[in-house]
């Protein structure tokens, strides 16, 4: 099995958990996350989360090819497989296109038992299939909870367009809302601490049957809210 962590200098890490640094992460400690599905959403995720101050495993099926933006985010950015990633991370954020969430669930049961999954990947039937139909219609964070059974599932980062995790993290003002549910409270507080070090207000909607109301084709996301705009859109 391909193995490549890439890390340019751990003692960079140690320097900046002595010196501190001005981030909501300055009386926190730093956590390990993996990515699985370094594409739209899991770059600037990756990215986001290396600026704040957390070790990030960017991983591919072919994760040669993820070399070069781990030497830009630098010492804090490793490469790795999807399943190497899950064995990484304490948290695993989970963006790939719906229809391999079945087979990650298979492939990586063991690495990501018992972790907390962001899960930001949508089901679109055009794209997924007839799986895709089934998810919609079940509601994708019951659909998710199905085929990633064993972990702490969070319904998070779906309802925001790839441009604007780019263009409007830490902006000026309101932030925009991530909305995010879950029948884990605590994986739910990890989650909300993750939504606020890239940038972003969290906003917590309830239990995973109530991802569906801001699933793909709900419009959440075309709409761009802000935490006050999304809690008066959900009725919250």
């Amino acid at each position: 099995m391909f193995r490549l962590f890439h890390r340019v200098g751990v003692v960079l890490l140690s320097a900046w958990l002595t010196l501190g640094v001005t981030s909501s992460l300055a009386q926190e400690v730093p956590q390990r996350i993996g990515v699985i599905g370094t594409g739209n959403i899991g770059s600037p995720l990756a990215r986001l989360w290396v600026e704040a101050g957390h070790e990030v495993m960017i991983s591919s099926r072919n994760p040669e090819r993820l070399q070069p933006l781990a030497e830009e985010l630098g010492a804090r950015a490793w490469v790795g497989t999807p399943c190497e990633a899950a064995a990484f991370g304490e948290v695993i954020l989970l963006a790939v296109p719906y229809a391999a969430t079945p087979q990650i669930g298979r492939d990586c049961a063991t690495e990501l038992a018992g972790k907390v999954v962001l899960d930001a990947g949508n089901p679109r039937p055009g794209r997924d299939g007839p799986m895709a139909e089934e998810a919609v219609a079940m509601g994708a964070g019951l659909a998710s909870q199905k085929f990633l059974p064993g972990v702490r599932l969070v319904r998070a980062f779906n309802a925001i367009a790839a441009y604007n995790l780019r263009s409007q993290a830490h902006r000026d003002g309101e932030k925009l809302a991530i909305p995010l549910a879950a029948d884990d409270q605590a994986a739910l507080e990890v989650a909300a601490r993750l939504v606020t070090d890239a940038g972003f207000d969290p906003v917590v909607v309830g239990p995973l049957v109530s991802a569906k109301s801001f699933d793909f084709n709900s419009g959440v996301s075309a709409r761009m809210p802000t935490a006050r705009e999304l809690r008066a859109l959900l009725n919250l």
